[in-house]
């Protein structure tokens, strides 16, 4: 019984750039790492790709905790998650971040396709607006520092 060769995408549960890797993730990676070289080992073509999800209010609460920046913070935990990852013979072909140019420009190219053909509405909506740290304030960070209103 001769099998067609077929194109798979991998990836697994981005890891959040505010900690460690834990069991849990090595779990779910290295399960994802058997599977790829399984196919690879039945003849498929697969591509595995991952990246360490770098945007939301708990990786900046965390840099601010530690005094440093996001972005170096960011740096810093890809870094430790791409040698763990590495220590364990998972074999991603492509690891990255979501701070990463390319996702930046697929973002904006599957916004715009969205946008052209009727599926992103604008509306207008209430936000906090720090004007010394010149930002919105994110829900959490509220909840966490701001009295109760």
């Amino acid at each position: 019984m001769t099998q067609v060769a077929k194109k798979i995408l991998v990836t697994c549960a981005l890891p959040y750039a505010n900690g460690s890797i834990h069991l849990g993730h090595m779990l779910e990676h290295i399960q994802a790492d058997v599977w790829v070289r399984y196919q690879r080992m039945r003849g498929h073509e697969v591509n595995f790709i991952c990246a360490d999800d770098a945007h939301g209010t708990p990786i900046m609460l965390k840099a601010q905790q530690l005094g440093i920046t996001p972005e170096q913070m960011i740096g810093e935990m890809s870094q430790e998650h791409q040698t763990d990852f590495a220590g364990f013979n998972i074999s991603y072909d492509n690891y990255h971040s979501t701070h990463s140019e390319e996702n930046r420009q697929l973002s904006e190219l599957i916004y715009s396709r969205l946008k052209e053909n009727g599926f992103i509405k604008n509306r207008t909506i209430s936000q906090l607006y720090d004007p010394e740290k010149g930002m919105f304030l994110p829900g959490p960070f509220c909840k966490r520092h701001l009295p109760e209103m």
